[in-house]
């Protein structure tokens, strides 16, 4: 793949792992310390498929700046997530990329066991021929958004977290060249992970 790191970039999305503040929704079927141990092997395997992209990466913190954590600072530059709520923060942080020079961009959360290096590889290809690539969830948000260009409209109006937010991006784009890749499941439902292999270990009386 023919990208220089200066020209493209990975934004990663994260929460500061505390107990209690992350995968609430599955926390509410397994309890708060298992979906934490679930959300760090979540975070482990976003490194694991992210590490070695030859990309410029991003991760922008929900609270606080971590030192000394998961995200190694000379593979990814650590930033804190700006603005009221999710749209406006990710706006934000591609408005920076941009006005840093780079031109294609492409933001994911950390927490998407299904999501394979390869499918961040192709979705870097597809963007330099379209004009913004969607990963969909098969819960009818998407994992991973991005664009050569600014579209403010797909960070507005927005009932974030729920089964609309595809469909309205979407709308959004209308008109605009899009790639999109492969469906893939989020894990917030322990439903989501309870017959998978993976993550029998948590589940271990």
């Amino acid at each position: 793949m023919s990208l220089k790191p200066t020209e493209a970039l990975l934004i990663i999305f994260t929460r500061n792992p505390e107990p209690g503040k992350v995968k609430t929704r599955l926390a509410k079927d397994v309890g708060d310390i298992i979906a934490f141990k679930i959300y760090n092997f979540l975070l482990e395997h976003t490194v694991s498929v992210t590490r070695n992209l030859a990309v410029g990466k991003e991760v922008y913190y929900s609270e606080g700046i971590a030192q000394n954590d998961i995200w190694d600072p000379e593979i990814y530059a650590k930033k804190l997530q700006q603005g009221e709520g999710l749209g406006e923060r990710m706006k934000n942080a591609f408005e920076e990329g941009f006005k840093n020079g780079y031109q294609n961009i492409i933001i994911i959360g950390s927490d998407l066991y299904d999501l394979q290096r390869e499918d961040l590889e192709k979705a870097f290809q597809l963007l330099q021929e379209k004009d913004a690539v969607i990963g969909p969830a098969t819960d009818g948000g998407y994992y991973l958004l991005g664009m050569n260009q600014l579209f403010p409209e797909v960070f507005e109006d927005k009932k974030w977290g729920t089964s609309s937010v595809l469909e309205d991006t979407l709308k959004d784009l209308k008109g605009k060249n899009i790639g999109l890749l492969d469906a893939r499941n989020d894990v917030d439902y322990y439903s989501d992970i309870k017959d998978h292999k993976d993550f029998q270990q948590f589940f271990k009386n």
